[in-house]
């Protein structure tokens, strides 16, 4: 067969007409035999078109106190963020609204969100809705009753661009076929910048950590949040809500966190040097120095220094440095270097004495001090090269006896 008729015959493959089977039209599933027993201990039963869905709904007023703050600390935030920018600034422009899950595993098609909580800023109040899901079958009402398909909104999670929000998205996938597309928030994610102002101070990064140390807030008798997915299916399975609720209360304090939290935050980042450690102010000074905000960079971190003892205030010295090089201050940026590498850490201290070097040569003219810094540099560099060595050694070491035990 020449090219030509095969050309043909794969045409006329092309233009017939390929019938699908028609998607079968969505069937709304029965209400849960335990819905009445859910109601009796306080869960509103909502019915919409795709199934039914469960929902507790709390008011706080603006003067509801949660650890060290009122809720209505977070009306002064958004006031003293019209005056500053940053990534973390919020406008009430949009519709504002803290969100947290509970879900039935940490990742996989089969794991399911069994809770979304919802913390809305109001004119005069928070109003706070937790969707509990039915069961699986009622998924779409669930996801549906959330009103992320309406409007644009300004979002707060945390952890959620990693992974609350992934979640919902996926499971809005699901049921793409039934649902309203769902729409993209404005959304921040408190922990990226809690580990920013906390990085190297806090050990860990979970948020009722964070409230212990930083928010004035315990939590007492608070469930586990990896026992939250066991209480769950056991609620489905035999209708008892008395675990289920104490679940709803970690969801709860969770949210109420987030709102103390990004007022601690925005004092933070606003308010200059008043309680926190010399660590904490150096790692903002950073934050505002990697977002070219050179003048509040410097600003904080001079304050670090002459504040706190000269060990404390190391890094803040050595960042200062830079700052002070790149507006032609040389000697005040040579006396920050000089000051800081007793203290700071090997590559800091590699990197201080590169800068001192650089400075003598090009800016003071001092060759003698340049080569002399030169040479300290150079033996600095073989030390972080050794512990460099040593930790991929002892790294080694710990993967053969993981290997063989």
């Amino acid at each position: 067969m020449s090219y030509e008729k095969k050309l043909l015959a794969m045409k006329k493959m092309v233009k017939k007409k390929t019938t699908t089977a028609p998607k079968p039209a969505y069937k709304k599933p029965q209400p849960p035999v335990y819905s009445d027993a859910w109601e009796n201990v306080g869960l509103k039963r909502i019915d919409n078109d795709f199934g039914t869905v469960f929902v507790r709904e709390v008011h706080y007023g603006f003067d509801y106190v949660h650890g060290a703050y009122p809720l209505g600390a977070f009306t002064e935030a958004l006031e003293t963020w019209q005056q500053h920018e940053h990534p973390i600034a919020l406008t009430d422009d949009q519709p504002i609204v803290f969100y947290d899950t509970e879900t039935t595993g940490l990742k996989g098609t089969g794991t399911h969100i069994f809770l979304n909580g919802l913390l809305t800023f109001e004119a005069h109040e928070f109003v706070l809705k937790q969707y509990v899901l039915a069961d699986p079958s009622h998924e779409a009402a669930f996801l549906f009753e959330s009103r992320f398909w309406q409007g644009k909104k300004t979002v707060l999670t945390y952890n959620g661009k990693s992974f609350d929000w992934p979640q919902l998205q996926m499971r809005w996938t699901f049921h793409r076929d039934v649902l309203p597309p769902l729409q993209t928030p404005h959304h921040i994610d408190l922990m990226h910048s809690a580990k920013r102002i906390w990085k190297q101070e806090l050990a860990r990064m979970k948020l009722s950590e964070i409230e212990r140390h930083k928010l004035g807030f315990i939590r007492d008798g608070d469930v586990p949040g990896y026992l939250a997915p066991v209480i769950y299916l056991d609620a489905v399975r035999t209708g008892e809500t008395d675990a289920l609720l104490k679940v709803l209360t970690h969801n709860e304090y969770d949210l109420l966190s987030l709102v103390t939290l990004y007022v601690q935050e925005t004092k933070l980042l606003t308010e200059g040097v008043r309680e926190e450690s010399a660590k904490a102010y150096t790692n903002i000074g950073k934050w505002y120095k990697d977002l070219k905000a050179s003048d509040e960079s410097l600003e904080l971190l001079r304050d670090v220094t002459h504040l706190y003892d000269v060990d404390e205030a190391a890094e803040a010295s050595f960042y200062k440095g830079y700052l002070l090089k790149k507006r032609g201050e040389f000697q005040q940026a040579y006396d920050c270097f000089l000051l800081c590498t007793p203290y700071v850490n090997e590559r800091q201290r590699l990197e201080a004495y590169t800068e001192l070097a650089k400075l003598c040569e090009h800016q003071l003219h001092d060759i003698e001090s340049a080569l002399r810094y030169t040479e300290k540099a150079i033996v600095e560099t073989k030390k972080v090269f050794a512990i460099r060595k040593q930790r991929k050694k002892s790294g080694l070491m710990h993967l053969r006896i993981d290997t063989y035990v």
